[in-house]
């Protein structure tokens, strides 16, 4: 067995790159070398903001043998009557380069044909890992790519070297320019120059050696211990990050932690005002004392040694007390000015083209978010609140912290909202309604923050659905799918009673006349992309796939609903009668699938097994319309399964399709009835029995 090595040297990487790009060279290289036959033991990628490296363990050193049955004429046009090869069964046989009588008979269906058994030999794995390399190389795809120099290829980044080892022999290739060689390099300033590799299994030993720990795992797990260790000799400690550490595990090749101080000064300023800078601009690690409060430290890592260590962390400190020194200032200036007169200078800022301002926008969210609270029944006093929390939930946009720091809009409103003696619940209401910000983040819990954020969404997703801005494939610049998921999720984590049509319709009528869809297309395509939120949803919940199917079918305006009946009917499932309900009630749906309503009348009811199926069809369905208004699903189920018996004998006993019009129309009209009762639920023909 044999190993490879492939190292692409390249300019630094975008730390955020990193892992997609690893995790696709890793795939890309196990498909590859399946198609072209050659196994391997291990496949493992490793990565710095430098480069990009493959390392294949117990590489067979020749392809597999490839195998072919070929199909050729039928055995009855392959030979005369007495049994002498044709024409085209010896043409066919030349052409493969076999005998004929080597050829094999084959039964295919109700026929014999003849196959030629074609053996390709293996080539030796060096002979063409050459082209193998170059595919993989060129196969790649990034989200950003980039040209350079004369250079017509795309790349992540430039490429500046190339290593390619079979064994201890260099694969010969040439990408962009640049041949392979055995020559890699070390860390940029602190290796004495470039490295050479006899055997890809050195590859891991030498880099460190040169001062670059390329394997992204054990590089992460050294920054962890290191900040961890770090922070407890400072008398506190670090919170878990996993998207920090994991950037910056991607932002150096040799990792040394360090600690730096700020003045205690800057405590004073809202917590966030502080984390921000550090983690998003400047990927620090805040400190933390054992009350999770903010100590007046941070620990970043410098892609070097630990030599001139003090240097660095001056260097770091002073950059840091750049920005805190700026918060400072902003967080000052923005309390001169109080909200409400903010809100005036969202007249100058432009929410979306044709959409308006975001000040026209603050006018719809602040007249939806009444709604929603009046159609939720909330008291007065707490709809008078929603409308305050609405009116400057959008304010702090034109301030001079969240101008410098984006990320941190509705917080800071939240903060000078409560400065200024807004009511408590208001602050939080305007500090949530964003939320949920990104997947796994948590609804608003607040009742103002509920109405402002489901007002929020609402009014951008019909909106842009209104002026033909849509999300296609991949595409979706304004984030509609996860405003719809947050939207979803906010109204089942607070079991939130509300139509989605009723909401759209509102939110529609709030534009005043300048979208250009109508609101009936509007309103079923912004219907259509909840729906598929809705599945996403109850797929993440674990909902099999055709409960999802069946519970959809039969309507999903009411998310709250649509959670109730899938949760119970999955529930349903383990229901003695439920084989047989679902089978029969499938039945007796495609029976009536696209017929017109038909009235039942006693008169046409003939057998007694429809007489029977039609008094406990009237018995049942006053029971399970009580039961299906107070949302008690499992308990209707149960209800419906009661006719299980006489469902089978009706099936049994009784011929719908007859030729008597009148007959058949009443059969199918009480079958109609029959699936009606679950329709509310579910459409049970969706199900499928195992």
């Amino acid at each position: 067995m044999a190993s490879l090595l492939l190292e692409i040297g390249l300019e630094e990487v975008p730390a955020r790159f990193m892992p997609g790009t690893l995790e696709q060279l890793q795939k890309v290289a196990e498909q590859m070398l399946k198609e072209i036959r050659v196994s391997a033991g291990s496949i493992t990628t490793y990565g710095t903001p430098r480069r990009l490296a493959l390392l294949v363990k117990d590489l067979a050193e020749r392809q597999d043998d490839l195998v072919k049955e070929i199909k050729g004429p039928a055995k009855k046009v392959a030979f005369d009557e007495q049994g002498n090869p044709t024409k085209a069964i010896i043409g066919f046989s030349k052409g493969q380069g076999v005998a004929v009588e080597d050829l094999v008979v084959k039964t295919l269906g109700n026929a014999e044909y003849m196959y030629a058994i074609v053996k390709e030999t293996g080539q030796e794995s060096s002979s063409i890992l050459p082209e193998f390399l170059t595919n993989l190389i060129n196969s790649l795809n990034f989200p950003k790519p980039m040209r350079w120099g004369s250079e017509k290829m795309l790349f992540i980044r430039p490429i500046r070297w190339l290593v390619a080892l079979y064994n201890d022999k260099v694969i010969d290739l040439e990408v962009a320019g640049i041949r392979s060689g055995r020559i890699t390099y070390g860390h940029r300033f602190l290796s004495q120059g470039p490295i050479t590799l006899s055997r890809p299994e050195e590859y891991l030993d030498k880099l460190k050696e040169g001062f670059v720990i390329a394997d992204q795992e054990r590089r992460k797990e050294m920054i962890r211990q290191q900040i961890t260790d770090l922070a407890l000799k400072e008398g506190g400690q670090v919170e878990q990050d996993e998207n920090l550490l994991d950037e910056v595990t991607y932002l150096v090749e040799y990792p040394t932690a360090l600690c730096g101080t700020f003045p205690e000064k800057y405590l004073k300023l809202p917590e966030e005002v502080l984390i921000t800078p550090m983690k998003e601009h400047q990927r620090y690690f805040p400190i933390w004392d054992s009350n999770r409060k903010l100590l007046p430290k941070f620990i970043t890592v410098r892609n070097g040694s630990e030599e001139h260590l003090s240097n660095v962390t001056a260097g770091n400190i002073k950059v840091l007390l750049a920005r805190l020194a700026d918060a400072e200032f902003f967080y000052q200036e923005d309390q001169k000015v109080p909200l409400l007169q903010k809100v005036d200078r969202l007249k100058k800022v432009i929410f979306q083209e044709a959409l308006g301002t975001v000040y026209d926008k603050v006018k719809r969210i602040e007249q939806l978010a009444i709604y929603i609270a009046e159609r939720l029944n909330w008291e007065p006093e707490k709809v008078e609140l929603v409308k305050t929390g609405a009116k400057v939930a959008k304010a702090d946009l034109v301030t001079n912290m969240v101008y410098e720091f984006p990320e941190l809009q509705g917080i800071m409103g939240g903060y000078y909202a409560r400065l200024e003696g807004y009511d408590e619940i208001v602050c939080q209401g305007i500090r949530e309604h964003y939320q949920p910000r990104f997947a796994g983040d948590k609804p608003p819990e607040s009742f103002v923050g509920i109405a402002v954020s489901l007002a929020d969404k609402l009014d951008t997703i019909v909106g842009c659905f209104g002026i033909g801005i849509i999300p296609t494939g991949s595409q979706d610049p304004l984030g509609l799918r996860r405003q719809a998921l947050g939207i979803c999720n906010t109204i089942l984590e607070h079991s939130l009673k509300v139509s989605l049509t009723e909401l759209i319709t509102q939110a529609y009528e709030l534009y005043g006349g300048i979208l250009r869809e109508d609101l009936e297309q509007t309103n079923s395509q912004v219907l259509q992309f909840f729906r598929q939120r809705m599945q996403n949803i109850l797929e993440e919940r674990k909902v099999r796939y055709d409960v999802i199917d069946a519970v959809l079918s039969a309507g999903y305006d009411d998310p709250t609903d649509t959670w109730l009946r899938a949760e119970a009917l999955q529930n349903f499932e383990k229901h003695p009668h439920y084989k047989s309900l679902v089978t029969a009630f499938a039945r007796a749906a495609n029976l009536t699938k696209n017929k017109e309503i038909f009235e039942v009348k006693e008169g046409f009811l003939v057998e007694n097994a429809e007489k029977e199926l039609f008094e406990a069809v009237k018995e049942v369905t006053a029971k399970v319309e009580e039961l299906l208004n107070n949302f008690q699903y499992v308990e209707a189920l149960d209800s419906i399964s009661t006719l299980n018996t006489p469902i089978d004998d009706f099936f049994s006993e009784v011929m719908v399709m007859v030729e008597d019009k009148n007959i058949k129309e009443n059969r199918l009209g009480l079958l109609q009835k029959v699936t009606y009762l679950t329709y509310r639920i579910a459409d049970l023909s969706k199900l499928v029995v195992k």
